[in-house]
């Protein structure tokens, strides 16, 4: 099995375990896209638990939902209309009705954490996913899947005013780690910029954020390291 057949696996399994755990399944689809191979797999998995999904149709802003409303309706046939929603994300259309579709939809239930917890996710965890998200998303088209982030270090600094933080995004080749870097270094520039204005914003320290590259080979063989990722 390959590293991207591993990793993928991994994905599923972790899906997997949620759906059978969950209460209510939000469907997120892409607009632009037709569906292929990969939403048939989701189908299959969703067509036993129809009664508890919604369908949420993205990016109507660039492209025409009907052959993915077509593609719902065909696939999974008793999810009604009145669960179907169309959004785009990027201009924030459509996100109130869905958010009261499905908050409509939830049991209130016992609160899992006392009311003054905001999360249970290590800091490390947290701080090395803002950053992840901020590469990949100017990454994508280069390194899909390709990286993840390790914090090495976390110090504070100066009274406990100031959070220090080392962080290496990592990467599976050697000349992967250009397009991360980026000419003249602006894209790791503009990954640690976006990260650390995300981070000022949900601590309460100032936060300095030393960012760099480094090569882990065939990190997506390793369960330890998807385990972290990954979250499993």
């Amino acid at each position: 099995m390959d590293c991207e057949r591993k990793f993928n696996k991994k994905l599923m399994d972790v899906s997997d375990r949620a759906l059978n755990d969950s209460e209510l399944v939000l469907y997120l689809l892409d607009a632009s896209r037709v569906p292929g191979p990969e939403e048939e797999a989701v189908v299959e998995r969703l067509k036993a638990l129809q009664g508890r999904t919604v369908a949420a149709i993205n990016k109507i802003d660039v492209a025409d939902p009907k052959k993915i409303l077509d593609f719902l309706s065909h696939s999974l046939p008793d999810i009604p209309p009145s669960r179907c929603f169309e959004i785009s994300c990027l201009k924030k259309e459509g996100i109130e009705p869905l958010l009261a579709c499905l908050f409509n939809m939830a049991d209130e239930g016992e609160p899992f954490y006392p009311g003054e917890y905001y999360t249970d996710q290590e800091m490390s965890f947290r701080i090395s996913e803002i950053i992840r998200e901020k590469a990949m998303s100017r990454l994508r088209e280069e390194l899909p899947h390709s990286i993840y982030v390790e914090v090495a270090d976390l110090e504070l600094r100066e009274e406990q005013k100031r959070l220090w933080v080392r962080a290496f995004i990592i990467t599976e080749r050697e000349s992967q780690k250009g397009m991360i870097v980026g000419k003249g270094g602006e894209m790791i520039k503009s990954i640690g910029q976006a990260a650390r204005k995300e981070l000022n914003s949900i601590f309460d320290w100032s936060v300095d954020l030393d960012l760099r590259v480094k090569t882990g080979k065939d990190w997506r063989h390793k369960d330890h390291i998807l385990r972290r990722v990954i979250g499993s």
